[in-house]
């Protein structure tokens, strides 16, 4: 396996596209009931929790371009092998394979569930991801530039959503928030374990890095998209926390959407539907991410083409669905899902940029004492 790739120009993006594509990969089915989940380990101070997880997000992102400058154009499968020798580092690309995989069937599997509770319940649910799932492949099989444009459009389709926040803020009540900082640091970090789990996504950078033209400004505008996520996932936590009573918010599974139904339009009583409709514009873009990312492992590890992985995930995703009937599963394979990604995303990549860092900073000492000597 070849350590640096040399995409061809016609695959390469422009860099700016990544604060779109940023966003848009780590805002999914997650923000709907995230700010439930926080706060039911940092009550009232879950904002602050939210706030600090994309603090740590940057954080690691920038731990991420680090690592990725020291090579010329390589992403993590190639890194990995470079790091670890041809066995452990194509075993450890194996492992991201897989966890990219059960992120493109997470995705669609949570949604499908929002669809069924909120709009059809008896919709069986190999129909509606069998539609989800060939949206995904179609978009994947027009390589990795119809990827990231489908993240730019979906940014600017869905964008008008946020407003809707306005509504539920009429009836927000901001004693809600006080006292601030009344919860103690261990629950604030529990709060703050939560609000990553959500703001996932993020690590997609590792694998679409070779692909960026003008890297230098990368980092910039993988930062300006991180905090644009930060930001929302802030004031949405913000505004639920203030519009919901405290036992309420606690027994909502998916507060973004009941803070919905209040939104009322002539001729239209469930805005909600709209919503959920929408959001399918919100998951495809994520789905299509993890799943040209996972697919491209089968070019650089199995040896096999890329077309042939993006069938073959999609199908055993597919043919998955049918194995998952209760929220019971669901929950449990979603926080599988999230644990591994935790370790995946947040910690792992953050030890690898420091030995990386320090075998490049090695390797330059021993080239200059060389040429020295």
């Amino acid at each position: 396996m070849k350590v640096n790739l040399h995409p061809r120009a016609g695959l390469l993006f422009n860099a700016f596209l990544l604060v779109f594509f940023i966003h848009k990969v780590q805002t999914g089915v997650g923000i709907v009931g995230l700010p439930r989940i926080v706060y039911l380990d940092s009550k009232h101070d879950a904002w602050i929790s939210v706030f600090l997880a994309g603090v740590i997000t940057g954080i690691v992102i920038w731990a991420m371009f680090l690592m990725l400058k020291q090579y010329d154009s390589a992403d993590l499968y190639g890194i990995q092998v470079d790091m670890f020798g041809k066995w452990l580092g194509n075993i450890l690309n194996i492992i991201y394979m897989i966890y990219l995989a059960a992120c493109f069937f997470t995705i669609f599997m949570n949604y499908i569930e929002i669809v069924q509770v909120w709009i059809f319940p008896n919709l069986p649910t190999w129909q509606l991801s069998l539609v989800l799932i060939a949206l995904s492949v179609y978009a994947v099989q027009g390589g990795v530039r119809i990827v990231v444009g489908l993240a730019f459009l979906a940014v600017l389709g869905t964008l008008w959503l946020a407003t809707v926040l306005i509504v539920p803020m009429k009836y927000a009540d901001t004693t809600h928030l006080f006292p601030i900082l009344n919860v103690d640091f261990k629950h604030l970090v529990k709060g703050m374990y939560g609000s990553c789990l959500s703001m996932m996504g993020f690590e997609l950078l590792m694998f679409f890095y070779p692909f960026i033209k003008d890297k230098k400004n990368s980092l910039l505008y993988a930062q300006i998209g991180n905090l644009y996520t930060t930001i929302l996932f802030s004031v949405v936590t913000l505004v639920s926390i203030m519009f919901f009573a405290e036992d309420s918010l606690a027994r909502t599974i998916w507060p973004v959407l009941s803070m919905f139904k209040i939104v009322r339009l002539p001729n239209l009583e469930r805005f909600e539907f709209i919503a959920v409709s929408f959001w399918m514009l919100i998951i495809l873009p994520n789905m299509s991410a993890y799943l040209w990312a996972a697919s491209k492992g089968f070019s650089r590890v199995i040896n096999m083409k890329q077309k042939h992985g993006i069938w073959i995930i999609g199908i055993l995703g597919w043919a998955l669905a049918f194995f998952v009937h209760t929220r019971i599963q669901m929950n449990t394979v979603t926080d599988y899902v999230a644990k591994m990604g935790f370790v995946l995303a947040f910690c792992y990549p953050v030890m690898l940029s420091a030995m990386v860092f320090m075998k490049k900073r090695f390797m330059r000492r021993k080239a200059a004492n060389a040429q020295g000597s």
